[in-house]
């Protein structure tokens, strides 16, 4: 099983990359928040700082384009290029209202004719590797299965799959009855994405697609940053036969118990990360607008912290976000195992 990292703007940038790969290694392919480019030009200065590979010590980055226009895709790739990058990721699942009323994202997906000229353009004028983050049509889930039609007529490196709809956004549950078909009919890999976020949620999925060897986890990285370590210990203990081993010795535990994030740790991957947030943005308030958007997900690594958590989200200054992020550190314990439940 290979484990990516979805991109979340606004968090998942090089130094949320670098830090999770230092402290917790076990993410397989990293992308960037999507690349939007414009007439005047491919890379904007925030962008490019993202990608540069001095920016990033991860050992596999794709970068993600976000537009429908085919001459601006094939152009910024052309640039992405030249930084020694050999694949891009083409984003056809944003559901935000702007990025879809401007027809690109999951807006694409409205119009399969356009959408069939926009590949059939890209992959003649581009050498890049291209791969497919989508979802599965805009009003109805059996939308799905054209679209998969469509992409199986071009070199698609990979399908990266959010099983809804852009009307569904985020909400309810994503329909793995399209998903199991889609896999079937797709002539390229496919990872799966979308709700995994607790260790629970991957072996259920798991016991239902153990035919499925990719996956795309964002938020329940951000909530549990070990959660890769955990997932992978869990993918080895079954390999091994130590899994069946303490289940038939009547032990409760499962392969995620192998790997359990320490409070020590994670305390040092939160001070990276803000460091560094104080140095780009030259601006403390910045920075912590920053951290406290990595809180309202890391609050849920820890039993009890919702008082804390509350007293967090209204500090301002930086002598009061250390003190209460001490407070936190302090009083909290982690869950050993992970969060137990939550959803965002």
């Amino acid at each position: 099983m290979k484990f990516y990292l979805a991109p979340l703007e606004g968090v998942t940038g090089y130094i949320f990359r670098n830090a999770l790969d230092a402290y917790f290694p076990g993410t397989d392919r990293y992308f960037t928040p999507f690349i939007v480019p414009d007439q005047k030009h491919a890379l904007r200065k925030k962008e490019l700082r993202d990608i540069l590979p001095e920016n990033n010590q991860v050992k596999e980055l794709v970068p993600q384009i976000l537009t429908s226009d085919p001459v601006r895709f094939v152009e910024t790739a052309k640039a992405l290029a030249e930084y020694g990058y050999e694949e891009v990721n083409l984003n056809l699942g944003c559901p935000s209202g702007t990025v879809v009323a401007g027809g690109r994202g999951a807006g694409m997906l409205a119009d399969v004719e356009k959408l069939d000229c926009f590949l059939d353009q890209i992959f003649r004028d581009t050498d890049l590797r291209i791969s497919v983050k989508t979802r599965i049509g805009i009003e109805r889930p059996e939308e799905g299965y054209m679209l998969m039609k469509i992409y199986n007529q071009y070199p698609v490196s990979e399908v990266i799959i959010h099983p809804r709809t852009r009307k569904e956004y985020y909400k309810g549950e994503p329909h793995l009855d399209v998903f199991s078909e889609l896999l079937a009919m797709s002539k390229h890999p496919v990872c799966y994405n979308g709700n995994l976020f607790i260790v629970r949620d991957y072996e259920q999925f798991r016991a239902r697609f153990p035919q499925v060897e990719r996956v795309m986890i964002g938020r329940g990285v951000l909530a549990d940053p070990g959660l890769m370590q955990r997932l992978k210990s869990l993918e080895h203990a079954q390999k091994t036969g130590e899994d069946s081993d303490r289940k038939e010795n009547g032990m409760e535990q499962s392969g995620s118990e192998i790997y359990r994030t320490g409070k020590q740790e994670l305390r040092a991957f939160h001070d990276t990360i803000f460091r560094q947030y104080r140095e780009i943005f030259d601006e403390d308030k910045n920075a912590i607008f920053h951290m406290k958007e990595l809180w309202s997900y890391l609050v849920h690594s820890f039993e009890g912290s919702e008082p804390y958590a509350k007293k967090l989200r209204k500090t301002s200054s930086l002598n009061e976000y250390r003190c209460e992020v001490g407070n936190l550190f302090r009083a909290c314990d982690l869950y050993p195992d992970g969060p137990v439940q939550w959803r965002p």
